[in-house]
């Protein structure tokens, strides 16, 4: 810094001036229609990562108007550093990322080295810690975002259904119907080789809603042979499951079809 003041030179002129002679300084801004493009002032492009001609870069003094090399005012060393620093919520980050195997479950092998990465994770420097990312991080915050909004929507569709049925039984036992809909979900993971995840539990929120219009059409039909024609309730629920029974299938078989071409190209996840 004594050299440099002694020859007129400020941090702000070695600055604009390796700018300039490394990545380019921008000098104004061409307009052209409704683009902006900017003219950069800078060396030559085939010499400014030759290491070697740092010391003779000219450093030119605002205050003066003469020309320094830099190795006047500047001792150059040469070290190595990381090309780029990542950070993830403005902590440093090295992220180690990994493709499983065809055929093999993302979550299920996060399962199975968490208790090595706890292990591993002991011996770490202080201030050091791991966690996971990728299709992990990703289904916790939609597992989560649904967990969250769920007990509205539930609330919704109870308040709904008492308004509809102006009871509050008739609701409860449509409700009760959903828990029957996890028998047939378990058989066709156990069937399919498949696990329960966020594409499981959005499909089981949408199994639900069939399961309740499907109730509700029972319970409506059940109510129509009761009073217009006169059956006692256990005939009731008797004629309404057999005259329902085939509607309900056809409209769950097509909903099942329906779904079947993008459970075979909607991949893994």
């Amino acid at each position: 810094e004594s050299r440099a003041l002694k020859e007129g030179v400020t941090n702000l002129d070695i600055a604009l001036s390796l700018q300039s002679a490394l990545s380019g300084f921008e000098v104004t801004t061409f307009r052209k229609g409704d683009k902006l493009i900017p003219i950069v002032l800078r060396s030559n492009e085939n010499t400014k990562d030759d290491l070697d001609r740092l010391s003779s870069i000219s450093v030119y003094s605002q205050s003066s108007g003469t020309n320094i090399p830099l190795s006047q005012v500047a001792r150059i060393k040469s070290v190595f550093e990381e090309s780029k620093i990542v950070r993830r919520d403005r902590q440093k980050t090295v992220t180690v990322g990994a493709y499983v195997k065809e055929g093999s479950n993302a979550l299920a092998i996060f399962t199975q080295i968490r208790p090595f990465m706890d292990n591993f994770q002991e011996d770490f420097p202080l201030g050091y810690y791991y966690e996971f990312g990728g299709e992990f991080e990703a289904s916790g915050k939609a597992n989560d975002s649904i967990s969250v909004n769920l007990p509205i929507a539930f609330m919704v569709i109870l308040l709904l259904m008492v308004a509809q049925f102006n009871s509050l039984k008739k609701p409860i036992i449509i409700l009760t119907t959903i828990p029957l809909g996890i028998i047939g979900v378990s058989i066709g993971l156990y069937t399919t080789g498949s696990y329960f995840g966020f594409m499981t539990l959005l499909g089981i929120i949408s199994l639900s809603g069939i399961v309740i219009n499907n109730a509700i059409v029972l319970l409506e039909r059940i109510k129509i042979e009761e009073i217009e024609n006169g059956f006692s309730k256990y005939d009731s629920i008797i004629e309404a499951s057999i005259s329902r029974f085939r509607p309900i299938l056809l409209t769950t078989v097509t909903t099942i079809f329906g779904l079947v071409p993008l459970w075979l190209s909607g991949g893994t996840s």
